[in-house]
């Protein structure tokens, strides 16, 4: 059974030379629900004001996509186990840099989900190891790149 995802992605060059290559680089992302996020190519790529700061870059959606999925599936796994999950954070990270071909390429992504459980079954440190080893080996973004990804939970104390 596959499934077909789509985003569109919206770029004009307004009234930009373009040839000088000082070109904005901010763009719209339209998703199927109709929410439009501002993009640009990162300011460590591209300077500001050719980058626009303020707006997501594919490397953090790349991030951020990789945490999102993670995070769903963590909650629906510790949901089954009958857990219940109060907040969950994750402060995620990648690093930029360049393969054995001299591409850059992100190299690695790091999680560091911090969840809060209440009630009276609160999971072990193992078992929410074991719930966050499960939620990557499901997660179909982590599932699809090549980029290593790791998973580094951050325990929080009970409330």
């Amino acid at each position: 059974m596959a499934h077909q995802y789509s985003a569109e992605i919206i770029w004009e060059r307004g009234d930009a030379v373009f040839s000088d290559n000082r070109y904005s680089r901010r763009h719209r992302w339209r998703f199927d629900g109709g929410l439009e996020v501002p993009g640009s190519s990162a300011p460590q790529s591209v300077p500001v004001p050719m980058s626009d700061p303020a707006a997501v870059d594919p490397e953090e959606a790349f991030i951020a996509s990789l945490s999102s999925c993670h995070m769903l599936w963590f909650l629906a796994i510790a949901g089954k186990r009958k857990f219940r999950v109060d907040q969950y954070r994750d402060q995620a990270s990648g690093i930029l840099e360049k393969n054995a071909a001299g591409k850059l390429w992100v190299s690695v992504v790091t999680l560091h989900p911090e969840v809060q459980f209440s009630g009276e079954l609160l999971p072990t440190p193992q078992q929410i190891e074991e719930m966050h080893h499960s939620a990557h080996t499901e997660c179909y973004i982590a599932n699809s790149v090549s980029s290593q990804v790791r998973v580094e939970p951050v325990f929080a104390p009970p409330p």
